[in-house]
């Protein structure tokens, strides 16, 4: 391990992350000052006020830090371990699989069940968890996750798997990271209600709503050639009145609203 190197990509991170952190400080003592105004008595009535239900709030430890993560590079020996399976690797982060006998990952009910699969198939398939399943174009896509909470849509930390018409996986795409650490420690983490009240002030939360659930995870802050930064981040499901599904993510630090845009790729393996 070069060790010189690597020392010198962490001050280089800690460096700009400064100037992110007293960004952030900025944004979020503005962000305070309106949520002030508007009060979380205020917020809770405001909602109330246009019938957006909250289900239930989680209980969260205002501790909370960034986590930096390098790009997994798939090994040879690794892709031999892996069954079933013709693989293909890009750049060295990039795993493309296609099963040589797909694999059934729906059951008699029509339910997609991923648990085996990924157990049996997946280099690491535990450190994933399900995000969506998009039956029209037969796609599962997972997010990887640093002690249980998500990393939301980073290119370098998802897998996506996809099926025939007989809910038979036939190939995936996985990314992963490692080597993660955690550093610059917070106490002053959004809270859920705060988080909602900054939707609501934006607009965001439609009336007759119901905000079914909120989950901490992670989104890019800083994203390098061999180091990535991640940022606490709220991620908050709303149901609108005709069933319909949004999502919203919210730095939990700064308060700002986070928009992902997802590369579209059409690569096979012959």
């Amino acid at each position: 391990m070069d060790w010189n190197k690597t020392k010198t990509i962490f001050i280089i991170v800690f460096s700009i992350l400064n100037v992110f952190l007293y960004s952030l400080y900025i944004n979020r003592s503005l962000e305070t000052q309106n949520m002030q105004v508007m009060g979380k008595t205020s917020t809770e009535e405001s909602l109330k006020l246009e019938n957006i239900v909250v289900k239930e709030l989680p209980h969260v430890n205002k501790d909370s830090a960034f986590v930096s993560a390098k790009a997994l590079i798939f090994t040879d020996e690794q892709l031999k371990s892996l069954e079933n399976q013709k693989t293909n690797v890009l750049n060295g982060t990039e795993l493309h699989s296609k099963m040589k006998t797909p694999v059934t990952v729906r059951n008699a009910k029509g339910d997609y069940e991923f648990t085996e699969f990924l157990s049996r198939y997946i280099l690491h398939g535990g450190e994933y968890i399900l995000w969506e399943v998009n039956e029209e174009e037969q796609q599962a896509l997972f997010f990887q996750q640093v002690k249980d909470t998500p990393i939301y849509f980073n290119q370098k930390a998802m897998l996506k798997l996809d099926w025939n018409e007989e809910g038979e996986v036939i190939n995936y795409e996985q990314h992963m990271l490692e080597k993660f650490v955690t550093f610059n420690h917070k106490k002053d983490l959004l809270s859920p209600i705060d988080a909602l009240g900054s939707l609501f002030s934006r607009g965001h939360l439609k009336q007759d709503s119901k905000v079914i659930n909120m989950k901490l995870g992670y989104s890019t802050l800083v994203q390098f050639t061999e180091t990535q930064v991640f940022a606490p981040t709220w991620s908050v499901h709303v149901e609108l009145k005709d069933g319909k599904i949004e999502n919203y993510f919210i730095n939990a630090i700064e308060g700002k609203v986070i928009e992902f845009q997802l590369e579209k790729k059409e690569e096979d393996i012959e």
